[in-house]
């Protein structure tokens, strides 16, 4: 049985800096040889793809409103992923969501990513 946790969400002032963190067991594979991604959604809008990290470690970015402020991280024998979120402002609030991707490489396509987490909230306050 798959399990993705996210962690670390929680309330930050506009300007402020947070780190949210995934953790990924029970993978058929390795989970090095998965991408994985980081997503999220505001109430009443769809879900978003913000940053995909491929098998070795390539980024690819998905949503221009958080390049430059928001870096995503893997480490490979502890099982994590890592979003660094830098200069958040009030429309970065939204649930975060973790997944991992059926195939080593990216995808755009959300229907590309079988496993997710329960996602935790994220709160940028002005």
């Amino acid at each position: 049985q798959v399990q993705v946790v996210e962690s670390g969400g929680g309330l930050v002032q506009a300007g402020g800096s947070l780190n949210l963190s995934c953790t990924v067991s029970g993978l058929p594979l390795y989970f090095s040889q998965y991408a994985m991604g980081w997503f999220r959604q505001v109430p009443g809008k769809e879900r978003e793809e913000l940053l995909c990290i491929n098998w070795v470690g390539d980024t690819t970015h998905y949503l221009d409103s958080v390049r430059g402020r928001f870096a995503i991280f893997r480490d490979n024998p502890k099982n994590l992923l890592i979003l660094q979120m830098n200069s958040l402002i009030p429309d970065d609030s939204a649930v975060y969501y973790c997944a991992s991707g059926k195939y080593r490489t990216c995808s755009p396509s959300e229907s590309d990513f079988p496993y997710w987490g329960q996602g935790t909230q994220v709160t940028v306050s002005s």
